[in-house]
């Protein structure tokens, strides 16, 4: 081609972050489709780049043969030796063309396929660069607005923040700093497609490690974050070093780090509990400023009851059930919170419910208990027969049912039948 292309290969590589062979394929690619274009499509050609040189070399490959029946992909044996004094028949000989020829064509071709090229490896390197970031926070300028969906040039890229990832009170003009959490990377024919979100949890979290840098470091670590965007936030912490306090080291100095998050989720308030692996004493953090009284536990149900002083039950479960919302999406169990009176209440309501139920089974029992003779219907004579086979009381009789008592010496079908029905309507009473 006349030109070393060596120089020219590492300086476009280095200006375009592109690698070396990407370009090298590229024209070589050039190269074969202006001779192809030239020659034809049905010779067999490639190019190869001569490093030494600097240049792309093409190569007419034809098989050594007796007889040629194509010309465009066979050579005999004479022209093969003039060419490879070694060659035989079956070889793949490779004649080389003059690239001069192709010139301007070749020129203009092998520009569009390394713009081509360059575009698809510029895509594959944002592709795998937000691929490693997918998890992270980024910052970018808001760019244009589609349908509701907020686009964000990034500076390499540009990426969606869909309506739906959107804190609802958050509104955002064209030139204004976004910052977001990335919850997807799309590879699509366009390119990479960065999906952000102002909404999810782990924003907080992310902001969080920014801030405090026992966080990024592990001495802390964050438990479990639970969030209702633009309003309110519950994050759990823990500390790997008994020295290290780690809802202080959370708050910072003065409130100088909560309140950096605070500034970023535009207001949004956030209450920083300290995790405890005992889900009694966690639940109790997690309703934090309220006051416990007492936590009942049902293991099997997954659930507790939170009994609270009364005048702390509308803090405990806060402006619209809020705070024990928060709570129970931090916690993972349900939460039932009742304040001291009405547990009291509910207390005296089942025990006079149990007592009364306790007495009417005195009752019955009393009565079942009472000597046989207190029965309508049953005379002396009677009254010996039943005694003579061992049953004494009412329960007795009723125990013994129809047939036993049918059984007995004096007593028919009929007169037992009376018997039973007279001893279950005592029984009642």
């Amino acid at each position: 081609m006349g030109l070393n292309l060596n120089n020219v290969i590492e300086q476009v590589g280095k200006d375009k972050g592109l690698d070396k062979s990407i370009l090298i394929d590229a024209l070589e690619s050039a190269m074969v489709k202006a001779a192809e274009k030239k020659h034809g499509q049905n010779k067999v050609i490639e190019a190869h780049f001569n490093e030494e040189l600097g240049e792309i070399e093409l190569f007419q490959f034809k098989t050594v043969v007796t007889h040629i029946t194509n010309p465009d992909q066979e050579v005999s044996l004479a022209e093969a030796h003039e060419l490879d004094p070694e060659a035989a028949l079956g070889d793949s000989l490779g004649i080389k063309l003059d690239t001069a020829e192709f010139g301007r064509i070749a020129a203009q071709t092998a520009k569009q396929i390394i713009i081509q090229k360059m575009r698809e490896a510029e895509r594959n390197i944002v592709y795998n660069e937000y691929t490693n970031k997918k998890g992270e926070i980024v910052t970018g300028i808001v760019h244009t607005f589609e349908r509701g969906d907020i686009i964000v040039d990034l500076g390499r890229a540009e990426a969606v923040l869909p309506r739906d990832e959107q804190v609802k009170r958050e509104s955002y003009r064209q030139g204004d700093r976004l910052r977001a959490f990335i919850i997807d990377v799309r590879d699509v024919q366009k390119g990479a497609q960065i999906v952000l979100s102002r909404t999810h949890p782990n924003l907080v979290g992310k902001l969080f490690e920014m801030e405090v840098p026992e966080i990024y470091e592990g001495i802390i670590n964050i438990k479990g974050v639970a969030r209702e965007p633009g309003d309110r936030t519950k994050i759990a912490v823990s500390s790997n070093d008994q020295a290290v306090d780690p809802v202080g080291a959370c708050v910072g100095v003065k409130g100088s780090r909560v309140q950096g998050v605070v500034q970023e989720l535009r207001g949004e308030k956030i209450d920083i509990v300290p995790w405890s692996d005992e889900p009694a004493k966690f639940i109790c953090n997690a309703l934090l400023p309220a006051q416990i009284v007492r936590v009942i536990m049902d293991e099997t149900d997954h659930s507790m009851e939170v009994i609270v002083p009364d005048d702390q039950l509308s803090l405990a479960i806060g402006k619209r059930g809020q705070n024990v919302r928060l709570a129970a999406k931090l916690t993972g169990w349900k939460i039932d919170i009742r304040s001291e009176t009405e547990t009291k209440k509910i207390a005296m309501e089942q025990a006079a419910i149990e007592g009364a139920e306790a007495l009417k089974e005195i009752d019955k029992e009393e009565t079942e208990g009472e000597d046989i003779s207190s029965l309508p219907g049953v005379g002396p004579k009677t009254r010996d027969a039943l005694k003579e086979a061992g049953l004494n009381t009412v329960a007795d009789v009723i125990n013994a049912g129809i047939e036993r008592l049918s059984e007995i010496e004096g007593i028919g079908l009929k007169k037992a039948e009376k018997i039973l029905e007279a001893a279950r309507e005592y029984s009642k009473q």
